[in-house]
């Protein structure tokens, strides 16, 4: 009963790029402009495949789901990001700091599991074509949609609490622009088995899983494409796949390069901004400027809202 709470730590300082402060005034316009353009862009997609009938489909409507939670992932890191780049205040209260781990993680995780769910979409669309608008109703979408926000909060719920239970006695800087698993983990002076265990065990279920699953999918979809007689099925088999593609090797690519590299790193925060800034901040434009059916659903748009009739 003596050892009600260990913590002493009553606040973590997010340090953030504060060793390139003559450069700090710059990154927070950059960083600001590319929020605004994220976010802009894809509520763009959502409303688009919301609005036109063209657009509703199971494929499409994962894509404004991911596009949904692409908005919430930017929100929960880039936010804070600004707030130190331009106020050079990084604190943040350790109820808070672990509710941003959980919620990041919560959602990069969901993320994930959608980005393999949306390779599934395509792999029944191509190899049961004739099955696939019997098999992919609205009810059955709504279901599959569901199932990445409840894996993503489930999984990523053990190494945020055993984590937030380690013994903080002493360093209380973090040097990032928001609480990962990671920094925090190198602050506890206490045993890390247990988190370290829960982190990996949660890392392999829900990124190298749905990883496998994409490989595996792709593979068969690209065994089905080569069996299609003819160049232009080909090509219309391989454009319903490419923009998902680019934006799976981009996701996951970052991941790869940013975990694979060894703990601590001081580069850790710059890798970071790729997958929390850059990559969410390019998907919309991918998803736009690479699909023929969503330009044409914008240049509608653009000529409804801002091209006036005349008179």
């Amino acid at each position: 009963m003596t050892n009600v709470n260990k913590t002493v730590v009553k606040e973590f300082i997010l340090l953030g790029f504060s060793s390139f402060y003559k450069l700090q005034n710059s990154m927070f316009y950059v960083v600001l402009l590319a929020y605004i353009v994220c976010v802009i862009g894809n509520i763009t997609i959502i409303i688009l495949v919301r609005a036109y009938p063209t657009l509703q489909t199971p494929m499409y409507f994962f894509i404004s789901t991911f596009a949904f939670l692409e908005i919430l992932f930017v929100s929960v890191t880039v936010p804070k990001l600004l707030a130190i780049l331009i106020s050079t205040d990084g604190s943040t209260s350790v109820i808070g700091c672990f509710l941003q781990v959980y919620i990041f993680h919560a959602l990069g995780e969901a993320e994930c599991f959608l980005l393999a769910l949306m390779v599934f979409d395509r792999y029944l669309a191509i190899n049961n074509p004739l099955h696939y608008s019997t098999i992919m109703n609205g009810t059955f979408c709504l279901q599959l949609a569901a199932l990445p926000w409840i894996f993503g909060f489930i999984i990523s719920f053990m190494p945020a609490i055993v984590t937030m239970l380690l013994e903080y006695c002493g360093p209380n800087k973090i040097d990032h622009f928001f609480c990962d698993l990671a920094p925090l983990q190198r602050l506890a002076c206490s045993d890390l088995f247990l988190s370290n265990v829960t982190t990996v065990l949660a890392a392999f279920l829900s990124v190298i899983t749905p990883f496998i699953s994409i490989v595996v999918l792709y593979i068969q979809i690209l065994c089905t494409v080569l069996k299609i007689r003819g160049i232009s099925g080909k090509k219309k088999a391989f454009s319903t796949c490419s923009s998902h593609l680019i934006v799976a090797s981009m996701f996951y690519g970052s991941a790869i390069i940013v975990y694979s590299r060894p703990s601590g790193s001081h580069y850790d925060k710059f890798l970071a901004l790729m997958y929390t800034v850059v990559t969410p901040l390019l998907n919309p434009f991918i998803y736009t400027l690479r699909n023929t059916d969503v330009k044409d659903a914008l240049r509608k748009l653009i000529k409804q809202h801002l091209i006036k009739p005349n008179g």
